[in-house]
């Protein structure tokens, strides 16, 4: 087995006394774990850092047998790391994606989310503008494995306007009518996440609960769940930035 492919640094565990075993997000083949030679050296470390884009070279003698890789860096986001913001995002955004998926199965739309939010963070001037983003990427990994939400009409009356809570057990939508005596149990559904557009740092954290209670639930659990520390970090930022 031999191919090269672009591709997402997502994580790094270290191997051996120099190496270590990197996880790469790729548009065709998913995500991929593969031995690093050098990988913690002085050369490879800016290299292999999180979010950043790679061109990856990988062979194996067989199929069952654990990829060695050559990387070439294509394009760093290194300086974002030293912004506390942008940092925990993605810092959340990768590890999700490195602890969520399977490997060797491609996710085209995960691949593209991700490169997207990673672009929005990077181009963004403030956490209020990428942040719509992330809560999307988010909905869109749930989707992608199963666990999508119905948001096209209330759970209740069918209706398709003034959507604005989702139950959490179902994951459906509820109309203001029907939500308003049971607000205090159903989760806040912003109006970002139907009509697009930008949002306020009060609505990311509102799509942010929406998103994290179906992440917990349904897809961090067990031992992977202790990346959700990341996700906390990241949420307490966001609501010191909104002044919450």
């Amino acid at each position: 087995m031999r191919f090269s492919t672009p591709a997402i640094v997502c994580a790094l565990r270290p191997h051996g006394e120099h190496g270590a075993v990197v996880r790469l997000m790729t548009r065709d083949h998913g995500l991929l774990a593969a031995y690093v030679r050098g990988a913690r050296g002085r050369r490879m470390r800016p290299v292999l850092m999180a979010g950043n884009q790679v061109e990856a070279n990988l062979s194996a003698r067989t199929d069952t047998q654990l990829p060695q890789a050559t990387v070439e860096l294509v394009h760093s986001r290194g300086p974002l790391l030293a912004e506390p913001l942008p940092a925990a995002a993605i810092d959340w955004a990768t590890v999700l994606v490195a602890t969520a998926l399977p490997e060797g199965q491609a996710y085209p739309a995960i691949h593209d989310g991700l490169e997207g939010l990673l672009d929005a963070v990077e181009a963004a001037p403030s956490a209020s503008a990428w942040g719509a983003a992330l809560v999307r990427f988010e909905l869109l990994l749930l989707a992608e494995l199963g666990f999508g939400l119905d948001l096209s009409e209330c759970v209740v009356t069918g209706d398709r306007d003034e959507l604005i809570a989702v139950s959490p057990k179902s994951g459906r939508a509820v109309s203001a009518g029907e939500a308003e005596p049971f607000l205090g149990k159903l989760l806040p559904l912003p109006a970002f996440i139907l009509s697009g557009g930008p949002a306020s740092l009060g609505d990311v954290l509102d799509g942010l609960t929406l998103s994290g209670h179906f992440l917990r639930r349904d897809v961090v659990t067990g031992r992977s769940a202790s990346i959700l520390d990341s996700r906390d970090r990241l949420v307490d930022r966001l609501a010191r930035a909104a002044g919450l």
